[in-house]
């Protein structure tokens, strides 16, 4: 009985723990072939990233850079005495416009006038004299040793006349263009020494800039070169053109210095003023502009990324003038590329790519 009743349960026990090992075995190769089937679909094709991308269109660029620099006068001078004296006049108002020629200020010349006078009944007495020996020489009357001492005392009164008015237009002032006079430092009355100032005298329209530019700009800048200026705290700017350039570089700095004249009808640019300077070095028609970061630094320049069928291409650059959201390309690139401007960390060359977005179309 023992015997019988035994091996019915270990066969009953074998056939249930065989058909779990088929079903295992079997869960297992289905696993493999699906595994399998994975990674023969998957091998040889990796997803395509997704870019944004801008068509490059030759634009007109300008060369802009910017430094600071100084306000001054189109024409300035200290109104100074060329010899001692009385003030006996003073014909200007402070702050006021005066004309080229306008007498400024007068010191006392009376002694002077009386010098002259006496210089001038010599010259007429001296003019007779020699009109005289000039009948007699012609005559034969005299010898033209007379005749030339005649001639020689009228030149020398003549001579002292002119020193004497020389002398007289020191005692006057006089605006020597078309300005404004600033403050006055003498009176009437007042006793002046020479080269005393007596006031100051500017032009401010047009008004000048003076500023300097590094040295590796010194080529672009020439007469004509359009500058823009805002002086002091005003944000009004004024445009005016470069007319005179420094003809070598500072040792000191390694800057060139240039100037400029810029309008002023209004003067409301003040001589002295502090002056922040545009200055447009170049203007060019046809540039190849794109945006600041597409550009990706390497250890043996810069490159950008292209599109070209479908997939992205590393194209080495040489870059130029620099803005604050783009950059020139001066060799690399030519009218029409494709450029790739988004995710640009993750490219490689010969990645394959699809266009999401192409920016130059949208902005259009």
């Amino acid at each position: 009985m023992f015997l019988n009743d035994t091996v019915p349960m270990i066969t009953r026990n074998s056939i249930f723990l065989g058909g779990v090992l088929a079903l295992i075995l079997a869960a297992l190769s289905l696993s493999g072939c699906n595994d399998s089937k994975a990674r023969s679909s998957g091998a040889g094709s990796a997803p395509r990233m997704g870019v944004d991308v801008v068509e490059i269109h030759p634009q007109p660029l300008e060369n802009k850079i910017y430094t600071t620099g100084s306000l001054l006068a189109n024409e300035e001078v200290e109104l100074r005495s060329e010899i001692a004296g009385r003030v006996t006049g003073v014909f200007f108002d402070e702050g006021r416009r005066v004309r080229k020629g306008d007498l400024m200020l007068k010191i006392n010349d009376r002694e002077l006038q009386a010098q002259l006078k006496r210089k001038e009944l010599e010259e007429e007495m001296a003019r007779d004299e020699e009109t005289r020996k000039r009948g007699l020489y012609e005559m034969s009357g005299i010898s033209r040793e007379d005749f030339d001492r005649a001639v020689n005392a009228l030149k020398m009164v003549q001579a002292e006349k002119e020193v004497i008015q020389s002398q007289l237009a020191k005692t006057e002032i006089v605006a020597p263009f078309d300005g404004v006079v600033g403050l006055r430092y003498v009176s009437e009355g007042s006793f002046v020494t020479a080269n005393m100032l007596a006031a100051t005298m500017q032009d401010v329209d047009p008004i000048k800039v003076e500023f300097s530019v590094p040295e590796k700009y010194a080529r672009l800048l020439r007469d004509g070169t359009g500058i823009t200026v805002w002086a002091g705290e005003s944000e009004e700017p004024h445009t005016g053109t470069v007319y005179a350039v420094e003809s070598k570089i500072d040792t000191g700095t390694r800057t060139m210095k240039a100037r400029a004249k810029v309008p002023n009808p209004s003067e409301r640019l003040i001589p002295g003023s502090f002056a922040k300077v545009e200055i447009i070095l170049e203007r060019l028609t046809d540039a190849i502009v794109i945006p600041a970061g597409a550009v990706v630094p390497e250890l043996a320049g810069e490159k950008v990324y292209v599109y070209r069928d479908g997939k992205a291409r590393s194209v080495p650059v040489k870059t130029g003038i620099r803005t604050e959201e783009s950059i020139q390309i001066v060799n690399g690139l030519t009218p029409h590329d494709t450029l790739i401007v988004t995710g640009l960390l993750q490219l490689v060359d010969g990645r394959a790519v699809e266009i999401k977005t192409n920016r130059s179309a949208d902005s259009s």
